[in-house]
């Protein structure tokens, strides 16, 4: 059977590791570990432990897998619901927000022909284990399948990618060739892992980047034969976690981070010092401010040294790229979609924009390759690399698609993530880089169990947790309400001395497209996008 956990919504109230302890482990106070694909004997205890969940986080195949609501419980077609009954719709990407997108369409009452593409030719799985328990070797890399509470009807074309978008002709082209129409098209593609720079060095045995199954694989195999020493480049959440797995083998590990702390980008300076403490307190070598300038082989092409920015040299048999991701986009190229190296954007709809600005209405996107605005953000453009956002995302995406242009749905939630490492659960609700200050509004970040709450410009914009993740629902409230900054009511466990200081997050200004505007006559003048390097 399989298993997932929406850790966004988990609490770690630890009912589920209590009743199937075989298949649910908390490490730390509230980090939740788990297989996703435990034995068949295990079904009854995961059974109680779902229903024993308070949140109910925990989703999992069932018997009655396949059911169908009858045909009458479906409202009879209106004539603008042609689509729904008869129409085509193509999904590129057949990843978690290409598969929730299709189980909706399917629930939602869709019976037309619904094609699935994906350049993979494994089946939809849940990547989060990858840098997590399939490095620690609790769960196998492979087996991390999502599971499909409803088997859906769906044409799926895995191992092939698309590689271009008419969007005249209403057709993907795949690099097979062949050409898939469409009546409706979802773009999900999402992202993939940066790669090393340098083409010679990254062709290096022991360098990694870590996105696939097969990635998680090959770099489990490498931390099982105990090498002298792991090298990360980049502090962010994959990064980190990375070392945690390390460590957690017992591995010595080095990370190098360019910016001042880990995390710098997703939480700033201040909380991104808590982090670096906290490396380095579980023996973690982090140089901030280095960075990797050479990979150098032995005569068989074996990694073996890294030469870094303060001249320092490091004796290293593997190596992973945590460089953060590329937006898998180029199949986009000449389609007239304002799609590059940002994204497609998209309106709060998950319509796609084209290059002029103007909303399609039969193109959607969804997942970590949208970008879309959020009226809690001043309307900016959001990209959102995160579990939760791709399967709401997904879910309002796959709605629009087959309704009415009165009963469509804005994408509102606001973006949340998780990381568990080091046996402590890092979450987040709300931006923390769009934010000038932060307070500690609970508990104390000396033992690592409080959080943070992020402010701009006098009202509340994101929350931080440390181990403290049941709270974050209370602050996601605010932050929709848009209460002031800093807050100033009671509440439990609150630091005597809970004044604000800078957060301290990077200034990232926003890629702006390159456009060419052509034509003479109004009815003429048509915006051109300018290609762009996408690595």
């Amino acid at each position: 059977m399989k298993i997932v956990v929406d850790l966004t919504r988990c609490q770690g109230y630890a009912q589920c590791a209590f009743a199937a302890p075989d298949v649910f482990a908390i490490r730390g106070d509230e980090a939740l570990l788990y297989d996703p694909d435990p034995d068949h004997a295990q079904r009854e205890k995961i059974a109680r432990a779902a229903a024993a969940c308070p949140v109910q986080a925990i989703f999992l195949d069932r018997e009655d897998a396949g059911h169908r609501l009858p045909e009458a419980q479906v409202a009879a077609p209106r004539p603008e619901e042609a689509c729904k009954r008869t129409g085509k719709i193509v999904i590129v990407g057949a990843s978690l927000a290409g598969l929730r997108a299709g189980l909706v369409l399917r629930r939602d009452g869709f019976t037309g022909s619904l094609t699935m593409i994906g350049d993979e030719p494994d089946p939809p799985y849940d990547r989060p284990p990858l840098s997590k328990q399939a490095l620690m070797g609790q769960v196998d890399a492979r087996r991390t399948a999502l599971p499909r509470r409803e088997e859906f009807d769906a044409h799926w074309r895995l191992g092939v990618a698309a590689t271009e978008l008419d969007l005249g002709g209403k057709q993907v082209v795949l690099a097979d060739g062949e050409r898939v129409g469409f009546d409706r098209l979802l773009i999900a593609t999402g992202v993939r892992a940066r790669p090393w720079p340098n083409e010679a060095e990254a062709g290096l045995d022991g360098l990694f980047v870590l996105r696939t199954q097969a990635d998680a694989e090959g770099l489990r195999r490498r931390l099982e034969a105990r090498p002298g020493r792991v090298l990360v480049i980049g502090g962010g959440f994959t990064g980190c976690e990375v070392a945690s797995a390390c460590r957690e083998l017992d591995v010595p590990v080095t990370v190098t981070e360019r910016g001042l702390t880990p995390l710098v980008g997703a939480l700033g300076a201040v909380i991104g010092g808590v982090a670096a403490q906290m490396l380095r307190d579980h023996g973690v070598d982090l140089r901030c401010g280095v960075q990797v300038e050479a990979l150098e082989g032995d005569g068989a092409g074996r990694l073996r040294q890294a030469r870094l920015s303060d001249g320092s040299v490091l004796d290293v048999d593997v190596v992973v790229a945590a460089l953060g991701s590329v937006r898998n986009v180029e199949w986009l190229e000449g389609s007239g979609l304002a799609a590059g190296v940002w994204g497609v954007a998209c309106d709060a709809g998950c319509r796609a924009v084209d290059v002029n600005g103007v909303v399609t209405d039969d193109v959607f996107v969804a997942g970590d390759v949208a970008r879309c605005p959020h009226p809690v953000y001043d309307y900016q453009y959001l990209s959102l690399e995160h579990w939760g956002n791709a399967v709401a995302q997904a879910q309002i995406a796959a709605h629009n698609m087959i309704s009415a242009e009165g009963e469509r749905w804005p994408h509102l939630a606001l973006p949340e993530f998780w990381s568990t490492q080091f046996g402590t659960e890092i979450k987040s609700v709300g931006v923390p880089t769009y934010a000038d200050q932060l307070v500690i509004a609970q508990g104390s970040v000396a033992q690592r169990r409080f959080v943070a709450v992020y402010g701009y410009h006098g009202r509340i914009t994101a929350a931080v947790a440390f181990n403290q993740s049941k709270w974050l629902e209370f602050y996601a409230g605010l932050i929709d309400r848009a209460a002031p900054f800093p807050p100033s009511f009671r509440i439990t466990d609150q630091p005597t001395d809970a004044r604000p200081v800078a957060a301290e997050v990077p200034d990232r200004p926003t890629p702006h497209a390159t456009v060419v505007v052509t034509g003479h006559g109004p009815s003429e003048r048509r915006a051109t996008l300018v290609r762009r390097t996408y690595l």
